[in-house]
């Protein structure tokens, strides 16, 4: 096709939804920018629809197209002219795939990076052959009101398209999905799946194009498909975070490739992607699909024109007055990003401290500490975290199912209101961690769910038990909750400029076999995982039931360092890595033996336990999910250690694995000695007793998730 031609039809298309061309550019679009550079080395196509007039409203689609147009210009090099973008209106099937074929059919050369990216509805229709085929959803789906006829684009017809690009590095990112629930369960996310119409039929322009697609020349291109779920009965579900929602798989993809490196495998990238989205949301997992046969060792640049400047967001713009930045905040870590406070402080490149005064979602607002300031940043600058300001008054949200009565809802607000140091039920404009709710099966018994549905492992409660009997119980619960939530806020792999690694090693046979690692460094470091995922498997990592694990921790920096383990183990409670003070036959101990600090000299390696068959250090029966936080900093652990031995007395088997009582006590204790050995000036303009202030050079803290199977 013309682009003459293509850009009268656009003009026809403009003139039927009521659109002049320069309410087209407003709107932000870039494509007339696009046609005029033919040789462009980097080019994407994002869709993201919003608001369908048949179909509820999603939240996030539009979100997730922003996410991937900062990513791709300030991360991956694109030009912003390269980029086009549907959303909303625009994105009807007609512009959808004339776009396709102009913006990236008529100017991608063999060698060219091409990103095709789709947020929005899923369904299945059915061509009449009885089997159901997968179809994302047009702003347009039925543009023929009181017909059986539908405008949907289907899956096949998409895959036609991108094999018929002329480079090999093609890759799509499908945040949508197909496959529509029978029965509701509870759920904190927005789904993106319409239900199917047996008797809908697809409109015969799309069958004619499809049928095009099928007799042309088939290239040898295979192009690389990221899809927001794995199984058939799962669905994409939009995170809510303050005040903006994203998709599941966009925001988990994005965030991390802002702090990864380009040496980093596409298996191991994308599993770590599949935990995130786990621990966000539940079991919606992401899947990979390529007709080649890709090596396990493909690097993620091979897709992905990484560089090597990670950071965790960049400059968007200088305000009128000169003295204020806006900023972009994509990578942080999105447990990390919902609690992240004012007054944090974020580095340029160029030394440059900023202030953030105020923030909106991933949009900061900051001023320069230093009023002296010669040299203004530059749009498209990254920025680098300097201190972390956290608040002290966080909690467990929780959000009740819709499915609860309004009776019952009147009693959990409140029941809850007498635990609010603990748990709340989340507010519209809070970020949920948790859904109260109904078992589905039998609903006179209540439990606690995951957002994305997924009941937390020992949390129902007997039949005909009362809705507040059943939140007293879960307390506890809570209680080891929020703890984990409070040590994943340490989360800093990404920041932390206190250079470590740490290996996670499978004792099963004689000699450890490394499993995980994770370091600060900030230069390429090779990717090592313990039975790593064919290409086409995207799982987070896992271990078998009844391994024996150990870890290797090693201090690169110049300064001793202090340790601390603590993590959820597979029955999702608290334990602790905590040694005792050895004392010798002859000495007498004290009546309750003190906790030892575990300290790692300058350019030494440790080993927990140090190859010794000692109890507590063997992985349960039973499948689930685990979380390890390895915490390094460079001074002592007091407050943790004090917290840990109230609750430990003295026994006969006293073992360094073992449970922890009061696992809330001893995250908040940890949050303060990490407080205590930044030694931030107190000019920072923060109250130390509603915040912690947290310094990047002071602690590293590694998280350590997987599945036991």
């Amino acid at each position: 096709m013309k682009r003459r031609k293509f850009l009268q039809r656009i003009s026809g298309l403009l003139a039927a939804l009521g659109l002049a061309e320069t309410q087209w550019l407003s709107l932000g679009n870039r494509y007339y920018q696009a046609l005029a550079q033919p040789n462009s080395r980097k080019l994407a196509l994002l869709i993201g629809i919003n608001q369908y007039p048949q179909s509820p409203t999603l939240a996030g689609c539009v979100n997730d197209v922003e996410l991937q147009t900062e990513l791709l210009i300030n991360r991956f090099g694109f030009a912003a002219s390269d980029i086009l973008t549907l959303t909303e209106e625009q994105a009807s099937r007609k512009f959808i795939e004339n776009a396709f074929l102009d913006h990236l059919g008529k100017q991608a050369k063999p060698g060219d990076v091409v990103i095709f990216h789709f947020s929005g509805y899923g369904t299945r229709v059915n061509l009449g052959t009885g089997i159901l085929q997968n179809a994302i959803v047009p702003v347009d789906e039925n543009n023929l009101p009181g017909t059986k006829s539908r405008n949907y684009l289907l899956a096949e017809t998409l895959l036609l398209l991108l094999r018929s690009l002329s480079t090999n590095q093609v890759t799509a990112v499908l945040d949508t999905s197909y496959y529509y629930p029978s029965e509701s369960k509870p759920t904190g996310l927005r789904i993106r799946t319409r239900p199917e119409l047996s008797l809908a039929n697809l409109q015969i322009e799309e069958l004619e194009f499809l049928s095009q697609l099928k007799t042309q020349k088939s290239l040898t291109n295979n192009p690389l498909i990221i899809n927001a779920t794995s199984q058939l009965n799962q669905q994409a579900g939009e995170f809510l975070f303050s005040n903006w929602s994203a998709g599941l798989l966009t925001y988990a993809l994005t965030q991390y490739l802002w702090e990864t490196t380009p040496a980093t495998t596409i298996p191991v990238f994308l599993s770590s992607v599949a935990t995130s989205m786990y621990q966000l949301g539940g079991k919606q997992q992401p899947s990979l699909f390529s007709e080649a046969k890709k090596s396990p060792n493909a690097l993620i640049i091979d897709y992905f024109p990484l560089d090597n400047l990670k950071s965790i967001g960049v400059v968007k713009a200088i305000e009128e007055d000169g003295k204020t930045v806006k900023l972009w905040l994509g990578g942080l870590p999105p447990q990390v990003l919902t609690n992240y406070g004012v007054n944090s402080h974020l580095t340029l490149d160029t030394g440059t401290e900023l202030l953030i005064k105020s923030r909106n979602g991933l949009i900061a607002k900051a001023q320069f500490t230093n009023k002296e300031i010669t040299n203004l940043p530059q749009v498209g600058q990254i920025v680098q975290e300097s201190i972390r300001v956290l608040p002290r008054n966080i909690h467990i949200n929780v959000a009740l199912d819709q499915g609860l009565e309004r009776i019952e809802r009147v009693d959990a607000t409140s029941v809850f209101s007498g635990i609010s140091r603990i748990a709340n039920i989340a507010s519209i404009e809070e970020t949920a961690d948790y859904v109260f709710g109904k078992v589905a099966q039998v609903p006179s018994r209540y439990g606690l769910f995951s957002l994305g549905g997924e009941l937390i492992i020992n949390t129902i409660g007997e039949v005909g038990e009362a809705l507040k009997v059943a939140v007293q119980r879960l307390t506890p619960k809570f209680s080891t909750l929020l703890a984990s939530k409070l040590w994943q806020l340490t989360e800093n792999q990404g920041s932390s400029r206190l250079p470590v690694r740490a290996t996670l090693e499978i004792v099963n046979n004689i000699l450890p076999r490394v499993f995980m690692v994770k370091d600060t460094l900030r230069t390429d470091s090779k990717d090592n995982i313990f039975q790593t995922p064919s290409y086409e498997e995207i799982a987070m990592p896992t271990i078998p039931v009844g391994s024996r694990w150990q870890y290797k921790i090693e201090n690169l920096s110049d300064r001793p360092i202090y340790l601390i383990l603590v993590g959820l183990n597979n029955s999702q409670n608290a334990f602790a890595f905590y040694p005792w003070e050895v004392f010798y036959k002859t000495d007498i101990p004290p009546s309750k033996p003190p906790l030892r600090e575990i300290l790692i000299p300058p350019g030494k390696t440790l080993k927990i336990p140090d190859n010794q068959p000692i109890d507590g250090w063997l992985i349960p029966t039973g499948y689930t999910f685990c979380e390890h936080q390895i915490t390094l900093s460079t001074a002592p652990f007091t407050e943790t250690l004090t917290a840990l031995a109230i609750a430990k007395y003295p026994t006969t088997d006293q073992q360094a694995i073992a449970p922890i009582v009061n696992p809330l006590e001893v995250a908040q204790a940890l949050l303060q000695d990490l407080h205590n050995a930044s030694q931030v000036k107190t000019d920072i303009n923060v109250n130390p007793t509603d915040t912690y202030v947290l310094d990047v050079n002071n602690w590293a803290s590694l998280n350590f998730s997987f599945q036991v199977v």
